[in-house]
């Protein structure tokens, strides 16, 4: 069965083939809008160009002028580096037994460091603070005092600064949050930038990722390790073989 032509330009026939083994080389996530009719077509007009541009090369005398052909040289060169190189680390893997060696040998790669999920309200001075704790105490909601008050950037989300660890925040704040109950309010906390009123959210102790959820990221970097290794070793068995000569510059 012929396959099936999608434009003849320059008198070359362009096939659906061509135009899928050309959407194959773009990255994944291109190659589902590719899917899209109209951008199929922007592809195939790039084909189109493609060759009405080498024809006019051929009738130009481009393809036979020396800058041609040195850069012709140039690529083959590279081409042929670059496919020698590939074939001493294709084919390079690795087992779950080391994977999960890695794993036990590094811990401190994988561990989580203990967190806390946190509001806040800040205001200048303590008066302003006295203010905000006594619409609190009337039953003003701690986000909505929050928009309402807060001089911090955070107020438009209701105070909320999500998930941080210890040492992302100024000692003072740090320590009330982390000794502060779930769900109470701590503070007036006095820092270098006013007066803070904090909600605890929630805690997440300190923990270790499970393998389970690591060992693809543990895969790739024993994967890659592995491969300079063979690649560095290579490079040198070459230089010893075909000899290197390295001058000063």
């Amino acid at each position: 069965m012929s396959e099936k032509i999608l434009a003849v330009a320059a008198g070359h026939e362009i096939t659906e083939q061509e135009l899928n083994n050309l959407i194959s080389n773009y990255p994944p996530e291109q190659q589902i809008y590719m899917s899209n009719p109209q951008a199929k077509q922007q592809v195939l007009d790039q084909l189109i160009a493609f060759h009405l541009f080498h024809k006019m090369a051929v009738e130009e005398g481009i393809t036979a002028s020396k800058e041609y052909e040195e850069m012709v040289e140039k690529v083959k060169v590279e081409l042929a580096s670059h496919m020698a190189a590939t074939s001493v680390i294709e084919g390079i893997k690795t087992t779950e037994e080391e994977e999960k060696k890695f794993y036990e040998e590094n811990p401190g790669m994988f561990a989580e460091k203990e967190q806390v999920s946190a509001k806040h309200i800040l205001t200048d001075t303590k008066e302003q603070m006295a203010k905000v704790q006594e619409e609190l105490g009337q039953g003003l909601s701690f986000e909505e005092a929050a928009r309402k008050y807060s001089t911090c950037p955070s107020k438009d989300k209701g105070g909320d600064l999500g998930y941080f660890t210890r040492g992302q925040m100024v000692p003072e704040f740090e320590k009330a949050a982390f000794d502060g109950e779930i769900g109470k309010v701590t503070g007036p906390v006095k820092t270098q930038f006013g007066f803070h009123l904090i909600l605890v959210e929630d805690k997440k102790e300190a923990s270790k990722r499970p393998f389970e959820q690591v060992q693809a990221q543990i895969h790739q970097q024993l994967i890659q390790g592995k491969q300079q290794e063979a690649y560095d070793a290579k490079v040198k068995e070459l230089e010893a073989s075909y000899g290197v000569e390295r001058k000063e510059w």
